[in-house]
């Protein structure tokens, strides 16, 4: 005897099979596409970075919890997902949109789109002010017309770079990846500067500075009595330098600026 309610149930049964099968295979298809390595972009060839690259690079800009990273240029988003497995708040700029599918996808995988996130835009359209860690794998070129923007950062902003400098602007720091890493496995980083170029008025003289970038030329007179300045840098908002033999170190809060001078005594200058 035919059994109707069996073979009812097993209808049911196949049909919902067959609709899981049809739903997989329509997931499969919606599966990010797997880049090529050198593959054209808007400015640039995409080329991964090396993992134990970004592990370096990250450990050169001492990313902390409270960091807010920005990666120009994600690509396939690894920088930003590595900084967001520390941690970190970060966040990737990309043109190419299915890059960013990928990028969105692997962040997934990892479980920090809590940190992570992604946007597909044009970086010289893009506002990254509020970054506190600028990362970048670009063309000596494009560092270049970067450069501006980022001298216009909050001072102390870390900004690292693979593989390509940013032209007469000198690295504070250049470090190499040699583990796990066969190429493109160089990163300089720069800390950008307080702006302190002109003539700062001190109690009894009066402190004239010269700047490129971090670097700092002058004159210190005290009491009529002008010397040069030497060894004279920035680091962010700290500055120092060297004049009649003794070192003066100080840090700069937008128009003026205190320290100590080598031997103990207090020192402080107002933007003239």
């Amino acid at each position: 005897m035919i059994n109707l309610r069996n073979i009812t149930l097993v209808c049911a049964v196949s049909a919902f099979a067959l609709t899981s099968a049809v739903g997989q295979t329509s997931f499969a298809a919606e599966a990010p596409f797997k880049p090529q390595s050198g593959q054209a972009g808007k400015d640039v060839v995409w080329v991964p970075t090396p993992q134990a690259l970004v592990d370096r690079m990250l450990d050169m800009a001492k990313v902390t919890k409270d960091d807010y990273l920005i990666d120009l240029g994600a690509g396939d988003g690894r920088t930003v997902i590595t900084a967001a497995k520390r941690g970190v708040r970060a966040h990737g700029i990309e043109y190419n949109p299915d890059m960013v599918k990928l990028a969105q996808f692997n962040a997934e995988q990892e479980k920090v789109t809590d940190k992570a996130s992604f946007a597909q835009a044009d970086i010289f359209a893009s506002d990254f002010s509020k970054a506190t860690v600028i990362t970048l794998f670009l063309l000596p070129q494009l560092n270049v017309k970067l450069r501006p923007i980022l001298l216009d950062m909050k001072p102390g902003t870390r900004v690292v770079s693979n593989s390509f400098n940013m032209g007469d602007w000198e690295p504070d720091e250049t470090i190499m990846a040699t583990a796990d890493c066969t190429s493109w496995c160089t990163a300089y980083k720069w800390i950008i500067p307080a702006k302190v170029d002109g003539n700062w008025k001190l109690g009894n003289g009066q402190l004239a500075l010269k700047q490129t970038y971090q670097k700092l030329d002058g004159t210190l007179t005290v009491d009529g009595k002008p010397q040069p300045i030497s060894e004279a840098k920035m680091d962010g908002v700290n500055i120092s330098f060297t004049a009649g033999g003794k070192k003066y170190t100080g840090r700069v809060e937008g128009g003026s600026m205190k320290g100590n001078v080598q031997g103990g005594a207090a020192w402080s200058a107002n933007k003239a």
